[in-house]
């Protein structure tokens, strides 16, 4: 079979072997057992939170500028690494979501730890335990959009930030407010090229976020803004918002409000 695939691919004009890879795609994510619970759990996250607001809470140095402990009973998205705070903070977030492979793959058994609701991407499959408290996600590189229907698919926009946005929709959200995107980062390179940190890290609220040691792909800002516009404008054209209330925040895609004016008495 693994001999017979690469010459059928010779043979096969690009379009329809483009056609048939998702189709199979498709097929083996509704097949498989992992596929098909995480298809259900999905659904029943349908207009969860419907009118209600929502923090994402990005993972950039100036969390530390902001009194985190007015998040307590809040609905919340952590991502990635987030819960290197929960100690601190004394409380979890509502969700968590995870995209990048080299993440699950180093923090695995941190991630699967978590009491929460998690959004894992397919990929991880094989590096988390599954659990009722698991959803993963058919998360793709290449299908530019915004997904309504992500138990189906989902676009990752090159940045964790706006899958947790597609699921905030998809619950019912009708405010998103975010918080620790600062959208700048210190380490330069290509975007999406895989560094090794050799040092303490200054791009996230720890410096062992990503610490000596731990490989991680570099931003691609320009297409996180990209997905972000698509987050934007399909947000407003159902009468929903997506705020910025990053402290100094170097993104420019949505409007900006004062944290401390959100919990206004």
């Amino acid at each position: 079979m693994m001999r017979l695939r690469p010459a059928v691919k010779r043979r096969t004009p690009p379009q329809l072997w483009q056609v048939l890879s998702r189709a199979n795609a498709v097929a083996r994510w509704y097949l498989h057992p992992y596929g098909r619970a995480s298809v259900a759990r999905m659904r029943s996250f349908k207009n969860r939170h419907p009118a209600a607001r929502c923090f994402i809470i990005g993972n950039g140095p100036s969390l530390r500028q902001m009194d985190l402990r007015l998040l307590r009973g809040e609905f919340t998205f952590g991502l990635n690494r987030i819960y290197l705070l929960f100690p601190e903070l004394g409380f979890t977030t509502t969700y968590h979501v995870v995209v990048n492979p080299l993440v699950i793959e180093q923090c695995a058994e941190e991630i699967a730890a978590l009491p929460v609701p998690k959004f894992i991407a397919w990929e991880g499959r094989d590096m988390l335990r599954p659990d009722p408290q698991t959803v993963f996600l058919r998360s793709c590189y290449t299908r530019l959009g915004f997904s309504t229907v992500p138990w189906h698919h989902i676009w990752q926009g090159a940045t964790v930030t706006y899958v947790a946005m597609q699921l905030a929709y998809y619950m019912g959200f009708r405010q998103v407010i975010l918080i620790g995107v600062d959208h700048r980062f210190t380490t330069r390179g290509a975007p999406n090229q895989v560094v090794i940190s050799d040092g303490e890290d200054t791009n996230h609220f720890s410096a062992q976020y990503f610490g000596s040691g731990f490989r991680w792909h570099l931003p691609d800002l320009e297409a996180s803004e990209v997905a972000y516009r698509l987050a934007r404008e399909r947000f407003r054209a159902t009468g929903r918002e997506i705020l910025d209330a990053t402290v100094n925040g170097k993104l420019e895609v949505f409007p900006k409000i004062q944290y401390e004016d959100l919990f206004a008495r």
